[in-house]
Parts: structure tokens; C-alpha cells; sequence
């Protein structure tokens, strides 16, 4: 752990509760935030920050980074891996493969500017080394579903309560393994997959787990048309209803998309507190936009991720504002602050188990991010919101820092070998690709 005494100067501070700050600094000991606008003492490291900006560490809170190994050919084939036919699936890696593609899935949220994320899929120990491997804070899961995955890709819902037990005994074994390692940088969820792959007894299993641990369930809730079909078949209910009917529905629910729910069960969702994972990006990509602003009036806690699409956290903001105008039909409803909010501060305050603030108050952890001070698309700065927002991109990130830390300099990592982790992760998926189209 390199945490340092180290004075930040000469950077503009993007600070989603304080507001903006054109030319400030930072003081930073022993991995905090210590004083805004102080003199460097004689201990402290002087960093010129060359009047970048410096805007807190984002939190990317949906992702599941082996399936980096579809992206860019899924896109234009279904709406999800698990539910598309000829592509690779997630029951075909091998435990190495998952943590190679999961490297790579993860040194790009963090070379994107994320201090935090929220991970989860089969394997789930590959998902926490990977993570480990780069130092930032991340929530990790084992994805479990009692639906037989082969058959998902078909279209088919086949009950296999081998796979349930199997991928619910390492989703447990990775909790009891894995809670404040790295630094105390990981930390664990729950995460049953959806209620379309989900029995009854299966999510009603992961309702008592919460109860008894006190862990948040993150899932995908109405994501697609073909959830709300197979649950209103099977259960006779909408998704949103079966996840109430079994103890789900409540503040400790984290679900991710929410596209296709009606009127009753955005108010359902809603007044159950739930936090909302919006995944903009994702969802235009086949034609959806959530209702995401109904979710929020309602009473929904709103927070951002990129769902392994792109680990682009800035083009998921502007694309929430975007979609959020599409649907009310070009007004001119959402601004860049409050979406800036839905990728720090405010998913900091909505999931549990974890240590960043999502600002750059005093006290908080030293997690923050420095934007290139010489990026043409982030001049002129006014307010420092609408320029990240509506011209920001994750190729701006010059630097990453978590809990007093340099994980990123130069826009590079600074614990692993960048060009190997892409180098391994191309051939693991060349071959992935191979077998599907064989």
C-alpha cells in the first residue's frame, strides 16, 4: 500500500456536494483528505496538477467484467450474452480465463476513472484477484441462477437446482473468503441474477440471506420483454411483483436496468426504496430507455454503471441525460449535475459495504481522478459540471488515485502490465469466438 503525504495544487475541484472550485488544492495523509486550500507542509509531496480537473473517484455500479469478450459483436445480436445463441457464454470459461478477461474488463473501469465498482459473475474468486490485482474498492459476487445456462441461450427456462446449489456455494464461500481484503478494498453482495433465471425458492433464499447479513441483493429487474413474459407465464406476476411477494422489494434491493415496468410497478419500485442501477448505454443499444426520472419521483435511490458495454462512466451520464429527454419528449427534464451525483456521491450514499464518499470532503477517503488540464473537448470550463458531462470522456483520465494511492499515472496502471492484461484477454476471446462459431 504506497499512501502518501502529498499536496495536490494548481486543480479545479469538481465536488458534487461543495460545487466547483476553479483553482484549488487538495492535502492528502494517510490515504485522506485532510485540508482543501492549505500550504504544502515540508512532509508532503508537491503534486502540480497543471490545472486539471480533479473530480471524485466515479463508482460504476453494475458490471460483470469477464464479458468484456463479447463486446462489440453482441451489440448487434441480442440484449444480453446469457440470452443470445451464438455467442460465447459464461459457463464455458475456465477458472484462468475468467480472471484474464476480468482483468481487462477491470483495468479499464479503473484507467476510465473508477474508483469503485460493483462486479459480479460466475467464478466469482477470479473477479476478486483480478480486482485485487489493481487496488481499487470493489464489490464483488457470485452470480446464481437455478436456470440451466446452456438452455437460456435458446430461449428455454429449464429448472437445474444442481447449478443453483453450485453457483450459491461460491457466491457464500466468496463472502466468508473474501469481506475487507485487498487492502480492505473488497468488500462482498448478494447477486441471484434475475427473476426470469431465479425460482421462487431461489430468491426467496437470497430474502433471508439479506436478512440475516444485513448485505445488499444486486439483480437485473425487467430488463427485457422476455423476463416479464416468463414470469407473468410462470408466476403469474410481473417481475417487480414476485420480487415483493418473496421479501426482495425493499432499500436493500439493487437492481439493475428496470426498462420494462408499468405504472404500478415504477410506484412499487419506487415506494420500496429500491436503488436503481441505470444503464443507459446498454439499454439504447437495443432500443430501450428506462424510466428513470418515474423511478426517482417515486422514490427510487438512482445510480449509474456502464454493465461491461463500455467503461465509459462520462458517456453514461450523457447518455441518462439524453434518454431521459427522449422519453419526455424533448424537454428539457435532467441536468449534468445531478447525473454527476448518480455517478458519485449519490451511489456512494445508496450501497452498503464499502468506504468511499463519492466527494472530496474533508475527511473522506483520498479517491479521486485528474481530467488532461490540455483536452480540447473540456475548454472552456464555466460551471465544470456541463463540460464533464456533455463533452467528457474516459480518455481524459491522466490519473487515479484510491484511499491516498497512484493506481493510475499517465494513464496508465500502476501495479499491473497493461499490455500483457490486453494481450492475454485477445486470445482467451479469440478462442472463445472460435468455439462459437464452430
Amino acid at each position: 500500500m504506497k499512501k502518501m503525504a502529498c499536496h495536490l495544487q494548481n486543480v479545479a475541484l469538481l465536488c458534487p456536494i461543495e460545487g466547483f472550485v476553479s483553482q484549488g488544492s487538495l492535502t492528502i495523509r494517510d490515504g485522506k483528505i485532510m485540508a482543501r486550500n492549505a500550504q504544502a507542509k515540508p512532509d508532503e509531496a508537491v503534486i502540480d496538477g497543471r490545472g486539471a480537473l480533479c473530480l471524485p473517484g466515479l463508482i460504476n455500479t453494475h458490471n460483470h467484467s469477464p464479458l468484456m469478450s463479447v463486446r462489440g459483436m453482441v451489440e448487434d445480436l441480442g440484449f444480453a450474452p446469457a440470452y443470445t445463441p451464438g455467442v460465447p457464454q459464461g459457463h464455458w470459461l475456465s477458472e484462468e480465463e475468467t480472471q484474464i478477461l476480468a482483468r481487462l474488463g477491470v483495468m479499464e473501469m479503473l484507467c476510465a476513472g473508477a474508483t469503485t465498482v460493483v462486479d459480479y459473475y460466475r467464478m466469482p474468486d477470479a473477479l476478486a484477484r483480478a480486482a485485487e490485482a489493481f487496488g481499487l474498492r470493489a464489490m464483488i459476487g457470485g452470480r446464481v441462477m437455478d436456470a440451466d445456462t446452456a438452455a437460456l441461450a435458446n430461449g428455454q427456462f429449464v429448472h437445474d437446482p444442481k447449478l443453483g446449489e453450485a453457483t450459491l456455494g461460491a457466491a457464500l464461500e466468496l463472502i466468508d473468503t473474501w469481506d475487507a481484503k485487498g487492502d480492505d478494498r473488497i468488500s462482498t453482495i448478494l447477486a441471484p441474477h434475475a427473476p426470469d433465471t431465479c425460482s421462487r425458492q431461489m430468491l426467496q433464499t437470497f430474502a433471508d440471506l439479506s436478512a440475516k447479513t444485513g448485505k445488499q441483493v444486486h439483480t437485473h429487474l425487467a430488463q427485457s420483454r422476455m423476463e416479464v413474459a416468463q414470469l407473468r407465464s410462470r408466476e403469474g406476476l410481473s417481475p417487480a411483483e414476485l420480487l415483493e411477494d418473496v421479501g426482495l422489494l425493499s432499500p436493500d434491493l439493487v437492481a439493475a436496468h428496470c426498462i420494462f415496468l408499468d405504472d404500478a410497478d415504477v410506484r412499487r419500485v419506487g415506494q420500496a426504496g429500491v436503488v436503481i442501477n441505470h444503464a443507459p448505454i446498454g439499454n439504447a443499444a437495443f432500443g430501450a430507455a428506462a424510466p428513470i426520472l418515474a423511478l426517482q419521483y417515486a422514490g427510487a435511490k438512482i445510480t449509474l454503471c456502464t454493465d461491461t458495454k463500455s467503461a465509459d462512466m462520462f458517456e453514461a451520464m450523457r447518455m441518462s441525460v439524453a434518454a431521459a429527454r427522449w422519453r419526455a419528449d424533448m424537454e428539457f427534464v435532467l441536468d449534468a449535475k445531478t447525473v454527476f451525483g448518480w455517478g458519485t456521491v449519490d451511489a456512494a450514499r445508496a450501497l452498503k459495504g464499502h468506504a468511499a464518499s463519492g466527494t472530496l470532503s474533508l475527511g473522506s477517503p483520498a479517491d479521486l481522478i485528474l481530467l488532461d488540464p490540455n483536452a480540447p473537448n473540456l475548454r472552456p470550463v464555466i460551471d465544470g459540471y456541463g463540460i464533464v458531462v456533455h463533452s467528457g470522456s474516459a480518455s481524459n483520465v491522466t490519473a487515479v488515485m484510491v484511499a491516498g494511492e497512484w493506481l493510475v499515472k499517465d494513464r496508465k496502471p500502476t501495479r499491473v502490465d497493461m499490455s500483457a492484461v490486453v494481450s492475454d484477454a485477445q486470445t482467451v476471446a479469440e478462442n472463445l469466438w472460435k468455439r462459437a462459431s464452430a
